[in-house]
């Protein structure tokens, strides 16, 4: 089981900007996929996005394309997850997960997960 913590998320306001961050280790920066995804309150939980190991490529769901960006620096052992352009529909639980496998949004393919952070977007 890989360590992974997400930091607060927080609160913000539509059209606003937060920022994610998921501690792990470098050495799970260069072996293994890192994802990230989200929980709303009576829905399943979807994928919002992953990086490939080493900086790779990267996926994004289509309702986070263009607002949101994930990155990694594998020197800090920190993911990160920029979120733009925020609407209320993207108020959730954020997760950090991780795969030996390649970048993928299906959850079933993650099994190292961390906590969750709280993110509301709300006027």
């Amino acid at each position: 089981q890989l360590q992974l913590v997400e930091s607060r998320g927080g609160l913000a306001q539509p059209g606003g900007s937060l920022r994610l961050s998921c501690a792990t280790s470098a050495l799970t920066l260069e072996y293994y996929a890192v994802g990230w995804f989200r929980q709303a309150p009576g829905k399943e939980r979807e994928g919002v996005s992953c990086m490939n190991s080493k900086g790779g490529s990267t996926d994004y769901a289509d309702s986070v394309k263009g607002r949101f960006t994930i990155s990694g620096d594998s020197a800090k052992g920190q993911v990160y997850l920029q979120m733009n352009s925020l609407k209320p529909e993207d108020t959730a639980i954020y997760y950090c997960a991780a795969t030996p496998l390649r970048c993928t949004l299906q959850v079933s393919q993650f099994n190292s997960w961390g906590q969750g952070t709280q993110v509301t977007v709300s006027s």
